[in-house]
């Protein structure tokens, strides 16, 4: 299914966020699901499944981290087409893959921090959109299994102070189904919601975009094995800003832009 881009951007721009559906098939849902399982137990093996308190108030709250070395689909869904369009809209053609990880919420998990994954990147003000997420759903997202909650209007929010208080029952669930993608804007103000199931978790991938400015929360080059990196070809090296002045801003635009000193006068 090819989506609306104009449609997915306008909605992403009024409201915050965008569910697209069909962006996985079922049989590209089922090659995903079955690598992310081979992912999450290769990521307990090196002891990089974890429980961070700093995110999460119970360990029923399962993070995977570096996906694009796990398996060549996870590198698939960062150059998806439809969602690099979605990102190069909004970020820019130059944008780049800040973090690619995920998150599962077992029955029993609870909701992390009210934040925006913008503020935990750039100092506020927040005056345009400058990461998004691009979450693939595995699993249908809905309020009993843990699905994510959103502050409606809150991607307008420039400091923290414009955050209420109290946000009493102001939050709002994510409803998607699985092989969705939600395209969330990084101001927006969201939590994970409660898992209340009794046997049911829910597994979302993070694929985060940000403007080429802006620092990557990974260190792609640190992070990817070497038979990762050499799998790579140069239009995957750039998304991640893999290479010598990889992800430096400017660098292709100004020195490649071939002005002509020859005819140059100096004063």
């Amino acid at each position: 299914m090819q989506p609306d881009l104009p449609e997915i951007l306008d909605e992403v721009q009024e409201t915050g966020f965008c569910v697209v559906p069909d962006m996985l098939d079922p049989a590209r849902l089922a090659r995903v699901r079955k690598a992310f399982g081979t992912a999450v137990e290769e990521m307990k093996r090196r002891g990089l499944v974890v429980f961070d308190p700093r995110l999460d108030p119970n360990p029923h709250n399962i993070r995977v981290n570096n996906l694009p070395d796990m398996d060549p689909v996870f590198i698939e869904l960062l150059r998806d087409p439809n969602a690099l369009a979605i990102a190069r809209a909004l970020l820019g053609e130059t944008a780049l893959v800040s973090n690619f990880s995920a998150n599962v919420a077992l029955p029993g998990s609870a909701s992390m921090n009210l934040h925006s994954d913008q503020a935990l990147i750039v100092p506020e003000p927040w005056s345009e959109c400058w990461v998004l997420n691009v979450i693939w759903c595995l699993d249908e997202v809905r309020p009993d299994n843990g699905g994510t909650l959103y502050l409606p209007g809150s991607h307008r929010f420039r400091r923290r102070e414009d955050v209420p208080a109290d946000i009493g029952k102001a939050l709002r669930p994510f409803h998607a189904p699985a092989g969705a993608f939600i395209v969330m804007e990084g101001r927006l103000w969201h939590t994970s919601g409660v898992n209340v199931t009794k046997d049911e978790s829910r597994a979302l991938l993070f694929a985060l975009y940000g403007r080429n400015f802006v620092r990557q929360q990974m260190n792609w080059e640190a992070l990817l094995s070497d038979g990762t990196k050499q799998a790579l070809d140069k239009e995957m090296q750039a998304l991640l800003g893999i290479g010598p002045l990889g992800n430096v801003y400017g660098v292709d635009l100004i020195m490649q832009s071939g002005y002509d000193l020859q005819s140059a006068e100096v004063l």
